[in-house]
């Protein structure tokens, strides 16, 4: 029902064609849809989140040119970054919905403690996606050598 909604508004058209008219640079636009994502992880799962975004945001993020990137390359590498930024918000304070799951099995770990716990691996994720951002030859490689 979302995408018969999404389609009949062509919301997702008009959001490409205003993103793509902006003054400001496609990387900008990109962080800048990662940090929703991951203020969105914070208060719902990961599947919502994708399937009531991804409709919305992909057709912007088709029109923009990042890094000359093949329009086949630029929705893989859209969508690890998602895939990344998603699971960061699952983990990320306030709420963290992975990490009151991590602390309803150890009762006796007090929850600051879990969430201090949790403070490297966000640091090294925001290296990694960063290093995915600036440099998507990162994540195509692959890509690129099968095909």
């Amino acid at each position: 029902m979302i995408n018969a909604a999404l389609a009949l508004s062509q919301l997702p058209a008009q959001l490409a064609d205003v993103v793509g008219h902006l003054q400001i640079t496609p990387v900008v636009v990109m962080a800048g849809i990662m940090v929703f994502y991951i203020f969105l992880g914070c208060v719902m799962d990961e599947l919502s989140m994708i399937l009531l975004t991804i409709p919305v945001l992909f057709p912007a993020i088709m029109a923009l040119d990042f890094f000359g990137l093949p329009p086949s390359e630029k929705a893989i590498w859209f969508g690890i970054l998602v895939l990344m930024v998603v699971e960061i918000g699952l983990i990320a304070p306030p709420v963290g919905l992975n990490v009151y799951v991590i602390h309803s099995l150890a009762k006796d770990v007090p929850m600051a403690e879990t969430y201090r716990g949790v403070v490297p691996f966000l640091i090294s994720d925001a290296v990694r996606v960063t290093l995915l951002l600036f440099f998507p030859i990162l994540s195509l490689w692959l890509v690129r050598i099968l095909t």
